[in-house]
């Protein structure tokens, strides 16, 4: 039997296996989902038994427990460890949902439900893709193991000591993740760099208290004032950032990479449009996908202080907040980063106004090169039944474990994803396209008989 037909055979069957796991409440953000956690975790447990995976464990952490399994009967073979995550984002708003979000519903041709393609749906995909192996064949054309976790939504704060502790059971050949997107519908990439992240909170305080605008203003500073004229010198008029040596370890644009950016065709004036915009912004020199695929940046995502109620209130405010996140390249060090926009606002803080700065979240970014024979595999297998090969591509967001992966097991990391950007990820109605399920299942099982 063809594989084609295999999972035709089987799809009603499997698509209603995954609606059971969609349907726990599996959210690492929330301290009473706790016992849902366990309960998805149990799931894929019992689910990894069925598909004839060996060696199945569930290791508890510090937090949410991380599953592994594997399948090793092809000596000589390349070992490939499957990594994904079982946890889901919240759901807020619950108004803004079609049909509720732990209640699965396909609807014109797509599955609706939290999880659905982040990233429950994408890992449900490999079990069954190598099921199908097993079923058909008997055994696996290489070895294969898997380490599932469930905080990955909540930063993976528990599984490098994981991997730090478990090197020996991990050691494999590549490690392969379905958590990325098409280009779009049709258009598949593989992901050969994701920006690193480091973020903190930012307050500048001036007086004791609040003072009244009338008796002191002009006379005194002014948090809101202070904080606003602070970050306005972060950045310089050309959208390039000013903080001494945060462009440190940026790599330059080969010609090489501009022509793979180049080869997207991404319309600007179309995201313009659709964003309701009179114009794109950012670094001179660069175009958007450029901008947001591999040059770092440095964005306000809050600012915020003094009066914000209904009406007037005559107040010089004491205090001012924002928060601040970097997205990083390249070799770029979110500890220096950290440490350099510190020191800048210090250096620039208005007279009279005395700023704190809280150092948060650190996250190295992950690259590879796009020339490495397993990603050229990859790409192959995509072409079989896309009709088109993959392109490599540079993706803005951060996947903070995948630099883990490839510096403490020392493995390429081939970021195969199935998704589609318009998905709703983190959004009410997120979906997963089933036209995507039914390529990823013959793509997957073509870059396991080939790699």
């Amino acid at each position: 039997m063809s594989y084609e037909t295999y999972f035709q055979a089987e799809r009603e069957a499997q698509l209603n296996e995954l609606k059971q796991w969609l349907a726990i409440p599996s959210i690492s953000a929330l301290s009473t989902h706790k016992e849902d956690i366990n309960t998805a975790a149990g799931w894929l447990v019992e689910t990894l038994k069925r598909a004839g995976l060996e060696n199945i464990e569930l290791h508890p952490t510090a937090g949410h427990p991380v599953i592994y399994a594997d399948y090793l009967h092809a000596p000589g073979k390349p070992t490939i460890l499957v990594y994904g995550h079982y946890d889901v984002q919240p759901v807020d708003p619950l108004n803004l949902w079609t049909t509720p979000p732990f209640e699965p519903e396909i609807r014109d041709g797509k599955l609706y439900a939290r999880g659905a393609t982040d990233d429950k749906g994408q890992v449900f995909m490999h079990i069954k893709a190598i099921e199908a192996i097993l079923k058909q064949e008997g055994t696996l054309p290489v070895n294969i193991k898997l380490c599932i976790e469930g905080e990955e939504e909540i930063g993976s704060v528990n599984l490098p000591p994981f991997l730090e502790a478990n090197q020996d059971k991990l050691a494999a050949d590549a490690v392969l993740v379905s958590d990325t997107s098409l280009l779009e519908r049709g258009r598949p990439a593989i992901c050969t760099g994701l920006r690193g992240l480091c973020s903190m909170e930012v307050t500048v305080n001036t007086a004791l208290t609040d003072l009244h605008s009338g008796s002191y203003g002009g006379g005194v500073p002014n948090a809101l004032h202070a904080l606003v004229s602070l970050l306005s010198t972060l950045h310089d008029d050309k959208g390039r950032v000013s903080v001494e040596g945060f462009y440190e370890g940026v790599p330059a644009l080969s010609p090489l990479l501009r022509e793979e950016f180049a080869k997207q065709g991404v319309d600007e004036d179309k995201i313009r449009t659709a964003l309701g915009l009179e114009q794109l912004y950012g670094e001179e020199g660069y175009t958007f996908v450029e901008r947001v695929g591999a040059r770092p940046t440095l964005e306000l995502n809050g600012v915020y202080g003094g009066f914000q109620g209904e009406g007037s209130k005559t107040v010089i405010p004491k205090e001012a907040h924002a928060k601040i996140t970097c997205r990083l390249v390249g070799d770029q060090d979110p500890q220096h980063i950290l440490d350099a926009v510190e020191a800048h606002l210090k250096a620039n803080i208005q007279k009279g106004a005395k700023v704190q700065v809280k150092q948060m979240e650190k996250a190295r970014a992950f690259n590879i090169d796009p020339s490495h024979p397993i990603l050229q595999t990859a790409a192959d297998a995509y072409g079989k039944f896309y009709g088109t090969r993959a392109l490599f591509t540079k993706d803005g967001g951060s996947i903070p474990i995948m630099e883990s992966f490839a510096r403490i097991l020392k493995a390429p990391v081939v970021l195969m994803g199935f998704g589609l950007d318009d998905e709703n990820l983190h959004a009410p109605d997120e979906h997963f396209n089933l036209e995507n399920f039914d390529k990823g299942l013959l793509t997957l099982v073509e870059f396991l008989k080939t790699v």
